[in-house]
């Protein structure tokens, strides 16, 4: 799966849009240059969000202080920062295996 993302000065930037409530925790796949996420948190203090970073460091291998939501904190459609110079090499590497 080739993951869509924008250089940013920091690291890298991705489009993400969330489903909620989901009965699974997981990257479900990827529209346009939308990474799509399902989580079983609500949108209710944060929970979905928090579920989202978590979701990502696993997927990635990357820390959760490297990753912070820049917009969207509360509608399904949000941009995420990976912050680091490695950052698109552990994409890359997620792509091929």
């Amino acid at each position: 799966m080739k993951i869509p993302f924008k250089k940013s000065q920091r690291g890298i930037r991705l489009k993400i849009k969330v489903e909620l409530r989901s009965s699974r925790k997981e990257i479900s796949g990827i529209v346009g240059d939308t990474l799509k996420i399902k989580v079983h948190a609500p949108p209710v203090e944060g929970a979905a969000n928090k579920e989202i970073i978590e979701i990502l460091s696993q997927a990635f291998h990357i820390r959760k202080t490297a990753i912070k939501i820049i917009a969207g904190h509360h509608t399904r459609e949000k941009i995420v920062e990976f912050a680091g110079h490695d950052i698109e090499k552990k994409l890359m590497l997620n792509e091929k295996g």
